[in-house]
């Protein structure tokens, strides 16, 4: 009785032992830091459907910006999102507009990196942007937009046609 009284302790905590390190043995799908410069959190809510064709539909709930919009789910990772301020270099004309979404595809701490890789992107046939963040990078932008749907269409579009971009990430500029 005893022996089995032992036997049965131990298997319970192998179980336990095991059971805490269930996110060990599924992975994450998080940055090993909040703070890393390209992480941004959010709180967000999503509920998922699936519709009559079969396709998964997510209402997805930002409390900090408090709207809903639905997405449609695809086998696409999650796009990365970094809110900072930034102002455009060298940009030919004068333009007092600011957009509040960028589609980034390089960033770079050295401005010349930065052309380069724009001139790069100009002769496969982007129009590139380099913008200065209050953070000391140069960001390389694609596409510039006023809402968040059309600018996370375009870096979908991106990630479907262009897989050497497909680490293509989403600017929030904070102004």
């Amino acid at each position: 009785m005893n022996l089995n009284l032992r036997n049965f302790l131990a298997l319970g905590i192998v179980i336990a032992l095991l059971s805490s390190c269930a996110s060990m043995r599924k992975g994450s799908s998080r940055f090993a830091s909040s703070e890393d410069i390209y992480v941004q959190e959010s709180e967000t809510k999503a509920a998922a459907d699936s519709d009559d064709n079969g396709v998964t539909v997510a209402v997805e709930e930002d409390s900090e910006r408090d709207v809903a919009r639905e997405v449609t789910v695809a086998d696409e990772p999650a796009v990365v999102v970094r809110e900072e301020r930034v102002t455009p270099v060298e940009v030919e004309e004068k333009d007092d507009r600011f957009f509040q979404y960028y589609v980034i595809v390089g960033s770079f701490r050295v401005l010349d990196n930065a052309r380069n890789f724009r001139d790069s992107l100009f002769e496969k046939g982007f129009t590139a942007v380099i913008l200065e963040s209050d953070i000391g990078f140069y960001r390389v932008s694609v596409g510039a937009f006023d809402q968040e749907l059309r600018a996370r269409d375009e870096i979908s579009n991106i990630r479907g046609n262009y897989s050497e971009y497909s680490d293509v990430w989403l600017l929030i500029n904070m102004e």
